[in-house]
């Protein structure tokens, strides 16, 4: 008995310390990552809700474990994930939120970001944890603007509401002093906080790679340059303050984000606390590629990710800091909604962009790794339209989006055999 109780101490000394070897702290150096001492670059992905799925009320801690597993088994390692939503009273948005009231918080999703981030760890992965968001689907800049008296938010979703009308609302945020004060609240709270389950202090957790300000925070208009830079450097130094730990990244869409201005993304970049530069990449949304007229639209669709890749890399090379794809996406054949369905496009367009990050790391360039959006699971479209009610299944596609349309299900197997071909070759 008391040998077999030695060699079952044993056995969990051994993976404690295989755990703890396996979870050194991702820093910067020059225009690369490090894992420990080593270089780290990767193909990771976007999931946005995996602190939702990890909910013990409205969760999914099997199907959790279950995808993280196969993530780890297709070599991905690095997760960007939504801290929480804010608000959560609108259709078309994410519900429910973390935060349901300005300052007040779910205790039950708050667990489940600190269950995400402990299953995480065992599993040698790494969190962006970015900390609110651009667009409606989570509440974010915009549910600060009607907690503090601007009125409703204009979904856009919901008519009669339109893009431009939710995009001038927004801008208001960076004008007002009780949103990005609210905001920095919650910014000290959720990076003060300790995990429940592994008992580590958010700040000292090396399961987390890097906080990220926000999803895609934007200026909206050349005349709002000014306000935006000074609130984006006040909330980066915040976060540094807070944290000496980890990296700090702002999210930025880069060009798309900038008013179409190259200039006005590296001026607004030039804070030495902001670790490494991103850039997201919508050839759908942005009218390169068309689903219907895939074949003719395709090369356009390569030609113009190219560019808008140099772009960026010439302005990661003057700040001397290395840069992240880390979002893009593009649907199936005829944007099906389903796993499994032809991806032809999908998976050409993934290995152009995967096949970038491998050049540029063989040549010791600054793009260093991509998260693709995003990893879906085990989740599908209920309905024909793809729209998601609260208590259908989880997908990577927010809910203002047709679920599954830019979602890597299980069942796409292709392309995650070529995140897995990748990943393979960067971890060499």
């Amino acid at each position: 008995m008391k040998n077999r109780f030695f060699k079952t101490l044993s056995l969990v000394l051994i993976f404690t310390a295989i755990a703890c070897q396996a979870q050194e702290r991702i820093t910067v150096k020059g225009n690369e990552f490090y894992k420990g001492d080593k270089p780290y670059a990767y193909i990771g992905t976007n999931y946005w809700y995996g602190s939702m799925l990890a909910s013990k009320k409205i969760g999914d801690r099997k199907r959790l474990l279950r995808e993280l597993d196969l993530m780890k088994k297709n070599g991905i390692d690095n997760l960007r994930v939504l801290v929480g939503a804010d608000g959560g009273k609108y259709d078309f948005t994410v519900r429910p939120a973390l935060q349901y009231e300005q300052g007040k918080y779910d205790e039950d999703l708050l667990d489940g970001l600190d269950f995400l981030i402990s299953e995480m760890s065992k599993r040698g992965m790494y969190a962006v944890l970015y900390l609110t968001n651009n667009w409606e689907w989570s509440g974010g800049m915009s549910q600060y603007l009607e907690w503090n008296g601007k009125g409703p938010v204009p979904v856009p979703n919901i008519p009669p509401n339109t893009w431009p009308q939710f995009m001038s609302y927004t801008e208001q945020f960076h004008s007002c002093e009780p949103c990005m004060e609210a905001l920095n609240n919650h910014v000290k709270f959720i990076i003060g906080r300790t995990n429940a389950y592994s008992k580590k202090k958010y700040n000292e957790d090396n399961t987390i790679m890097s906080w990220q300000v926000g999803n895609e925070p934007r200026l909206f208009t050349v005349e709002n340059e000014v306000k935006f830079t000074k609130w984006l450097n006040n909330i980066v130094d915040l976060i540094d303050s807070l944290d000496k730990n980890h990296l700090v990244s702002t999210g930025s869409e880069g060009k798309n984000s900038s008013n179409d201005s190259m200039e006005i993304f590296e001026r607004t970049h030039q804070n030495p606390n902001i670790d490494y530069l991103t850039m997201h990449i919508w050839p759908k949304n942005w009218n390169w590629f068309k689903a219907d007229n895939a074949e003719a639209t395709m090369p356009t669709t390569i030609e113009n990710a190219g560019k808008y890749i140099d772009d960026h890399i010439k302005v990661a090379n003057n700040l001397k800091r290395p840069i992240i794809i880390e979002e893009f996406g593009l649907p199936r054949e005829n944007e099906n909604l389903n796993a499994g369905a032809s991806s032809v496009y999908r998976d050409k367009f993934y290995s152009y962009i995967f096949g970038r990050v491998a050049e540029s790391v063989k040549n010791n360039g600054p793009l260093r790794a991509a998260n693709f959006w995003g990893y879906g699971g085990e989740g599908k479209a209920i309905h024909p339209d793809g729209k998601w009610n609260p208590g259908e299944p989880f997908t990577t596609d927010p809910p203002q989006e047709p679920q599954g349309l830019n979602s890597v299900f299980n069942g796409d197997k292709s392309t995650l055999e070529i995140v897995k071909k990748y990943n393979v070759e960067l971890k060499k």
